[in-house]
């Protein structure tokens, strides 16, 4: 077996098992990025940063296990096998990677590859990676680098290498603008482990309560009709108002076809597309139909008890909150119908792709081609995105998959029996309407200013909304010289 000898020292030195960590992807409590990986983690049921997953989750996790040696997991190959290491932040990942592993070296005797898996903690991984990549020495030859950190790895010329020729055999089945996340000048460094659609996620015994049919609800006036009508049967909450997080606000954006920078890569949110949006939400809380949420959104701990409580009727999240309700909403079960997100005007696009993590090949690779082919099979074949929905409860990058009724509607899949519809029923539904807000170096200090300072400006001390985002703008600018 041909081995690789590098000098990872202090880069391995806090690493961490992080089973209980990882997910897709500020906030007072939880970062984008950390949320990102709870989504992925959660897939399996125990998922973080997509975290239940919260900054300070993470944070304690790491420091309890800062001494400890990072997990490693490694494929079983024959003796000429290609060692490969791989780092990633999300077990489950690692255990996606090992699986289609064994299937690669079945098909590719010729070809085979002994994967070597290193799960670490999120923010020492990515950390150690920068540091390695820079110093020319001890980056992996695989790894996972999560969308609110990705658009780090591409300043300068990107020590990442061009995935452009593995992915070409799968672009035409794979949603477009996933592959444009992780991509600079015309070259793609990353392929995506999900589309991340933006739905609404309904209680459908709150509203049937209130006699209300969430299959009517088509733009957000009808949100708050129904809203009023809930809260006058019942004095519930038909949505929130998120403080922690761009989710919701991302794709109000979206909808309107506007993004946070302008076509030159200048921060731009302080835009009357940006005011729309939050007026929306506002005149929303306003009239008592939405409310501030504990954890500031959907995806964390605080909320996950309050939904499962009965307490908010709605939630507009990427579609890998599924696995949030799986694993922490249990008591909903059969009771949660996903849909359409809705939208300020009929006729806009519905949905924006939320989170994700991009698995790159770094130049320090030992087989450059063979990782980025076996990579490219792994995530973007049908057999990869089957495994990714199945394991990960993740809605599939290749679309072949959509269309696929014994996989999408499988009476053994958890996602099948959760919900009271079909997922992928949704997403076909909206498979032309899932736009993109781009992954800018500007990105992680927009997403830290309105999910620290913004929002909570807005939706708790109630300031002026056009003056919030004139700060906003300001603040982003400064940090950014």
């Amino acid at each position: 077996m041909r081995k690789r000898s590098r000098v990872l020292g202090v880069l391995l030195a806090t690493a961490m098992a992080a089973a209980s960590l990882a997910g897709c992807g500020g906030s007072t409590g939880t970062t984008e990025a950390a949320k990102d990986t709870t989504a992925e983690t959660t897939a399996a049921g125990t998922e973080a940063a997509e975290t239940a997953a919260t900054d300070e989750a993470a944070d304690k996790a790491a420091a309890e296990t800062e001494a400890a040696d990072s997990e490693k997991a490694t494929t079983a190959a024959s003796a000429d096998a290609t060692e490969l290491e791989m780092w990633t932040f999300v077990e489950l990942h690692g255990n996606h990677f090992q699986d289609m592993a064994e299937k690669w070296n079945e098909a590719n005797p010729d070809r085979q590859v002994s994967l070597n898996v290193n799960v670490l903690p999120y923010e020492d991984m990515h950390n150690k990676l920068q540091i390695a990549l820079q110093s020319g020495e001890g980056a992996p030859d695989i790894v996972d680098i999560e969308l609110g950190k990705f658009a780090n790895f591409l300043k300068g010329e990107p020590q990442l290498e061009a995935l452009n020729d593995a992915i070409d055999p799968y672009r035409e089945d794979i949603v477009a603008s996933r592959i444009e996340l992780y991509s600079k000048d015309g070259k793609n460094y990353g392929i995506p482990s999900h589309v991340g659609a933006t739905v609404a996620f309904y209680n459908t015994e709150m509203l049937e309560a209130a006699d209300i049919d969430y299959t009517t609800i088509k733009t957000y006036a009808d949100l708050k009709e129904a809203g009023l009508k809930l809260k006058e049967a019942t004095g519930k909450y038909i949505i929130s108002a998120d403080t922690s997080a761009l989710w919701q606000l991302n794709d109000l954006i979206a909808q309107q076809k506007k993004d946070w920078v302008d076509d030159a890569g200048n921060v731009n949110v302080n835009i009357p597309e940006a005011q729309k949006g939050l007026e929306t939400l506002k005149d929303l809380q306003t009239a008592g139909v939405a409310t501030t949420i504990p954890g500031g959104n959907p995806d964390t701990e605080e909320a996950y008890a309050y939904y499962n409580a009965g307490e908010v009727a709605c939630a507009i999240m990427p579609m890998w909150q599924m696995s949030r309700y799986t694993s922490y909403m249990t008591d909903l079960k059969g009771k949660i119908a996903i849909a359409p997100a809705p939208v300020l005007e009929e006729g806009m696009p519905s949905s924006v792709g939320g989170g994700g993590t991009g698995t790159c090949v770094t130049n320090q690779c030992s087989d450059v081609q063979l990782a980025k082919d076996f990579l490219a099979y792994a995530k973007l074949s049908v057999d990869g995105n089957i495994g990714l929905w199945n394991n990960l409860g993740f809605d599939p990058c290749n679309m072949d998959v959509w269309s696929m009724e014994e996989v999408t509607h499988n009476p053994d899949n958890e996602f099948v029996q959760y919900f009271k519809n079909n997922p992928f029923d949704v997403l076909n539904e909206i498979k032309d309407q899932i736009g993109l807000i781009k992954s800018t170096e500007a990105y992680p200090a927009i997403n830290s200013t309105f999910s620290a300072t913004t929002l909570n400006a807005i939706f708790d001390s109630d300031q002026d909304i056009a003056a919030a985002l004139e700060e906003a703008q300001s603040q982003i600018e400064n940090e950014l010289q």
